[in-house]
């Protein structure tokens, strides 16, 4: 069957397409060449003013892995219900939604709605790899896929500790993400997950965890350069440490050197950004972060765009959450350990524009946003939830493309807040082909997605259609059309069809002989065997609903 989209106005920046109107062909799930004379065109749409793109890539959302299911259950009083028509209401019950955490189910048609056709959760832990893909294998309408937690492991700190030697790191890094089927590799406050358990509260780049006794430097570099040497495209994702401190934007411009120049993308880096100046104590670094992304060309950045309402954090690193515990609103929080080789931490937050360090973080991600020169390099994410759902995505466009909109809200802020922001002297205004950028095709090659992110012949068929308005929030709520994997699945922004979407993977080559001190040490330490922490293909594909796809080269 071939569908054709005729008249597209096409936005498609891997192909330098800046608003080109075109045709595009869709046959068996992939967008193909014109076909010949005598080829039947089964379906043509005509998309004569319409705005077309790739389907939106979510680079950074916790979907999945229990912290979600934290966060749900202890927060019942955000419960919603809602009565679903079909196709929704044949797999989503009343009881689907949540304000800041949805269900699989709801999390998928939600991003749907919006033309987003994939979304990575970004803190998978080993062992809890086979509940998150079950999670994500939950998620209806979307591509998934995941970056495992190293670093705070204890196999990993005992290697670094012992002065392994690289190819060891390596062999270790690569078989652990066969053995969990994720596509990157994530470090979380490096090293200070597991001081925390040893009584440390903070812990700085050059200090050393008490108990490994080595420093956040030595493991960011042990990482990076694995990740680098075993060739995967996804750079290491790393959450900086001292999350959420006053002052903590010279730990963020120190990470930025401990990878010696290999591709290191630092995560949620609004949270990352701050000063200690001012009466208060806390103040912008958005300029100095955003100078040295701009000068760095091995870094990437996402944002975590805090927006203002309720939501709920959910952090890996225990060590700044238990800090942040007393800020929780309502009052209540869960912090854990899982397993001696991670932690978690799950504090609802609500973030308020009459207070000054909310009205400030929420300036501080937007300066970063326009302050960073290349679209490339930066991308939009609110670190759902722990800066608001996912949900906010079309608000916050409209944020980064409308300056009288942005200065409207600013307007309303904290007045303290605003004397401590330069927001309102940034002119710029995203273009549709910059967040086409940073929104698909910078994503896709971030994660090394070649069929994903773009237009071109090959690509596969994940297409999102707008309908071009002023009121870009608006216009990114509620597309006209949005095709997965080449089928019409939603239209005027309604859900017409459920499908199930894919799971993408990297399998690096590693030396088999590093599973002979793994298997002794989880015959030691482990309650499980080596073979049963592995997850096999047929366990994320087996109900045929899924796919495993591995875009290893």
């Amino acid at each position: 069957m071939i569908t054709l989209l005729k008249n597209a106005k096409v936005y498609d920046p891997a192909h330098q397409k800046n608003g080109v109107k075109e045709d595009i062909y869709i046959r068996n799930g992939y967008i193909v060449a014109k076909p010949s004379d005598t080829e039947k065109i089964n379906e043509t749409i005509d998309l004569k003013g319409k705005v077309v793109m790739a389907g939106a890539i979510d680079m950074h959302s916790h979907i999945g892995g229990g912290k979600v299911n934290i966060a749900r259950m202890m927060l019942p009083e955000y419960q919603e219900t809602l009565k679903y028509s079909e196709p929704e209401a044949h797999i989503c019950g009343p009881h689907c939604t949540h304000h800041a955490t949805p269900s699989t189910t709801n999390t998928g048609m939600r991003y749907i709605e919006m033309g987003y056709t994939a979304a990575f959760e970004p803190a998978i832990l080993a062992i809890n790899a086979r509940q998150a893909h079950l999670e994500m294998g939950d998620t209806p309408m979307i591509d998934k896929g995941g970056y495992v937690m190293l670093g705070n492991d204890d196999y990993f700190l005992r290697l670094l500790s012992q002065k392994a030697d690289q190819k060891t790191i390596n062999d270790y890094v690569a078989w652990t993400m066969h053995a969990t089927q994720t596509i990157g590799i994530k470090v979380v406050n490096p090293g200070g997950i597991s001081a925390f358990k040893f009584n440390q509260r903070r812990l700085n780049l050059d200090e050393n965890n008490a108990h490994y006794q080595v420093s956040p430097r030595q493991i960011l570099q042990s990482l990076s350069r694995a990740v680098h040497d075993i060739g995967i495209a996804k750079p290491l994702h790393v959450h900086c440490n001292n999350l959420g401190a006053a002052g903590n934007f010279q730990t963020t411009l120190d990470t930025m050197g401990a990878s010696d120049g290999i591709p290191m993308h630092l995560t949620h880096i609004q949270f990352h950004s701050y000063g200690a100046e001012g009466d208060k104590q806390f103040s912008s670094a958005a300029a100095q972060i955003a100078e040295a992304i701009n000068n760095n060309p091995h870094i990437t950045a996402d944002v975590g765009q805090i927006l203002f309402g309720q939501t709920v954090t959910a952090s890996g690193d225990n060590m700044m959450q238990h800090l942040n515990s007393k800020l929780a609103n309502p009052k209540k929080s869960v912090i854990m350990d899982i397993e001696c080789d991670a932690g978690c931490g799950v504090v609802p937050f609500k973030y308020r524009d009459e207070n000054y360090v909310n009205a400030l973080q929420w300036a501080i991600g937007l300066e970063i946003f326009l302050s960073v020169e290349d679209p490339w390099r930066v991308f939009l994410t609110t670190d759902h939830p722990n800066g608001a759902p996912f949900t906010c995505y079309p608000h916050l466009i409209r944020l980064l493309m409308d300056k009288p909109f942005r200065d409207e809200a600013f307007a309303k802020l904290n007045l303290d807040a605003q004397a401590m922001s330069n927001l309102t002297s940034i002119e710029r205004e995203y273009t549709l082909y910059e967040i086409a950028t940073m929104t698909r095709a910078g994503a896709a090659k971030l994660i090394g997605l070649g069929d994903r992110g773009h237009l071109g012949i090959g690509a596969a068929a994940d297409i999102t259609v707008y309908t071009e308005q002023d009121d870009k929030e608006a216009m990114f709520s509620k597309p006209s059309y949005v095709f997965k994997d080449g089928e019409l699945v939603v239209k005027d922004g309604e859900i017409i069809k459920v499908v199930w979407g894919k799971t993408h993977t990297a399998k690096p080559t590693y030396d088999k002989g590093v599973e002979k001190g793994l298997k002794e040490y989880f015959d030691q330490y482990h309650t499980i065997q080596l073979d049963n922490f592995k997850i096999d293909n047929d366990e994320i594909a087996e109900d045929g609903r899924n796919q495993v796809i591995n875009h290893t080269k």
